[in-house]
């Protein structure tokens, strides 16, 4: 018996693996947009990534931000808030579903209640959108000031979308707490882009949780062999 429930066990370890080891935003694969980062982080809140470098001779910053909406969503969206830390001030860019397709645009958060489509307050170039597996994915070149050390940005994965326009975010603790500071320094390139991104230190404390969750499951498989 203790036999059959250690091979039932084993047999589960390769459908738990791949799911813990997509937790760190270096796993993921962009090669195929053609497109390379110098730099990714696994984003603290909502499950999502943002990988990005940042080209200094032109105070430019390409990024791919990749998150699945929230349950029954329709949309995600990645912004740069150059006036606060929050998300009133925001400039967005969006993935939207419309009618089966995902298309991007741009937003202007200009309050809680005020969420228009518009140009932002900066250039804003290479912008596109597509949807894999359920997960949606922004690619888009922005300017950003010049000789900047950082930005702030903000991230959110939406509700459903109304015509074409986006409804509120879920609430949740997370959706509210989903913000930070990028630091550009670090993820400086003067041509060329690395085609591996190197880990960042949120992608550290993934690897340390993928192998938190892979002791767990070794530990599982004890317990279930000494029945």
């Amino acid at each position: 018996m203790a036999s059959l429930s250690l091979l039932l066990s084993l047999s589960l370890l390769p459908l738990l693996l791949p799911q813990a080891l997509s937790l760190a935003c270096t796993s993921q694969n962009l090669t195929s947009t053609g497109k390379l980062y110098t730099n990714c982080s696994d984003l603290p809140k909502l499950g999502a990534y943002l990988h990005y470098t940042y080209n200094a001779s032109n105070s430019s910053l390409s990024v791919a931000y990749v998150a699945a909406p929230s349950p029954g969503g329709a949309w995600v969206a990645w912004a740069i808030n150059p006036v606060a830390t929050g998300m009133v001030g925001s400039q967005a860019l969006m993935a939207l579903r419309i009618n089966s397709s995902v298309v991007a645009k741009t937003y202007n958060i200009s309050g809680y209640h005020s969420i228009v489509e518009s140009k932002l307050s900066f250039d804003v170039w290479d912008l596109s959108a597509d949807e894999v597996d359920g997960t949606m994915r922004i690619f888009a070149t922005v300017k950003v000031p010049d000789k900047a050390a950082s930005v702030n940005q903000v991230w959110q994965v939406g509700g459903i979308v109304n015509g074409t326009h986006p409804s509120i975010h879920p609430l949740d603790p997370a959706n509210k707490a989903s913000m930070g500071t990028l630091e550009l320094a670090s993820s400086e390139t003067n041509e060329t882009a690395s085609p591996a991104p190197a880990p960042s230190k949120s992608g550290a404390r993934a690897g340390r949780a993928n192998v938190g969750l892979l002791a767990i499951v070794i530990l599982l498989i004890g317990s279930v062999t000494a029945l």
